[in-house]
């Protein structure tokens, strides 16, 4: 299964279930008038714009090298979910806020709470299926490493930002559900208020998160510190090297652009050492498919220079 294939079907169970959740508040709002569920429908529309988007930058990422983008157009799936992180901040973080901090002031009583209790229970159904969904894309992927340590470390911003907002999504509607029944309990319809702007604060944590993620591959981050390993100690133990002064790479979307420095064995000729680094270029490309450019200069010593 490629990276790719993963993301898309990370993106498409992200789609579908916030597609469910905006249709049935969307049905919850003209059942009961609610100003509130409107609202919140409009939000989760909005949501699956910010898959559509995601879908965008993978798709563009996918075109070809030309003259005015010769590294190709990998790195397009960064800004795309970089706009959906500030989508996630403003129309997300922010919206909820205002919403919560504008029911304080009106002391508005929740409107019919048992239609808002099931269409909770509901949409978290939804946003858990799509959260295992993206989880069980993930996990061949991550290998052995933690869901903590894979996301610090994994260069698929399009997967960070789904699982980033299946989570969010999530924990806002369990906090959504607690204060929707603390206000019904008690009466006091400050919980509801506090509740959506608790969610508020926990969308505007994540989506600075994420922003701050894709922000390092924006501009220009390398691949993980274990391929770039891996890649060293692939090219040392090669026949015509004899030692690798520096390895350079950065992350292209799904692929990989490197730049390496290194001693290379004595030869008899010019043309004979062209061939042992053209060896060693595609035995790299065969072990390491993702690379899509190598730039490959010889040395007698590493001279920064």
């Amino acid at each position: 299964m490629s990276h790719q294939n993963a993301s898309v079907k990370s993106i498409i169970f992200a789609l579908s279930a916030n597609f469910g959740i905006a249709v049935t508040k969307t049905v919850a709002a003209v059942i009961t008038g609610s100003g509130s569920m409107l609202a919140e429908s409009i939000h989760s529309f909005a949501d699956c714009g910010n898959q559509l988007l995601l879908f965008l930058g993978l798709k563009t990422s996918k075109r070809q090298p030309n003259d005015e983008h010769p590294l190709g157009y990998g790195m397009s799936i960064y800004f795309w979910s970089f706009i959906v992180a500030l989508m996630l901040f403003s129309m997300g973080g922010l919206f909820s806020i205002y919403e919560g901090i504008h029911k304080l002031h009106t002391n508005e009583p929740v409107s019919n709470p048992l239609v808002a209790i099931i269409v909770l229970l509901f949409s978290m159904l939804l946003e858990g299926a799509s959260l295992l969904g993206c989880l069980k894309q993930i996990k061949p992927i991550r290998g052995t490493q933690s869901v903590w340590s894979w996301v610090k470390n994994t260069r698929q911003s399009e997967l960070v930002v789904v699982l980033g907002e299946d989570v969010a999504a999530l924990l806002g509607l369990a906090f959504a559900l607690v204060f929707i029944i603390l206000s019904v309990v008690t009466g006091n319809p400050v919980y509801d208020s506090i509740g959506s702007i608790g969610i508020g604060a926990l969308l505007v944590v994540v989506s600075l998160f994420i922003a701050t993620k894709v922000k390092g591959l924006l501009i220009g981050q390398s691949s993980d510190v274990t391929v770039r390993q891996e890649m060293k100690a692939f090219l040392e133990a090669r026949p015509e090297v004899d030692f690798v002064f520096n390895l350079i790479t950065i992350q292209l979307g799904d692929r990989i652009m490197v730049a390496v420095k290194a001693k290379m064995a004595l030869t008899e000729s010019a043309e004979q050492l062209i061939l042992h680094i053209n060896t060693c270029e595609k035995a790299l490309r065969e072990t390491f498919p993702n690379i899509q450019w190598i730039f490959f200069e010889p040395d007698v010593e590493d001279k920064n220079d």
